[in-house]
């Protein structure tokens, strides 16, 4: 075999080792990616679970606010009556 034959295929491998080698690179960072990716993700969706309406949960709240607005205004004009008399 001529030697430039097999310099052609030390080169050849030679560079089928370096892509390979940056290729696997390239995956171990996408996957690292994929992984910090995946956890924005979970934290974005816990966020928008925490942040959803709360209608549901502010009906009886505010009934309950209102019964004790209308006990205060109660108060403040049996107070009033008092002070008058």
């Amino acid at each position: 075999m001529p030697l430039v034959a097999i310099v052609t295929i030390v080169v050849a491998l030679v560079i089928c080792v370096a892509l390979a080698y940056y290729l696997i690179r390239v995956v171990l960072i996408l996957r690292a990616v994929n992984d910090s990716l995946g956890k924005i993700t979970f934290g974005v969706r816990a966020i928008a679970h925490r942040t959803a309406p709360l209608g549901e949960l502010l009906t009886p709240i505010k009934s309950d606010l209102e019964d004790v607005a209308d006990a205060v205004e109660g108060a403040v004009e049996s107070v009033r009556v008092t002070s008058a008399a």
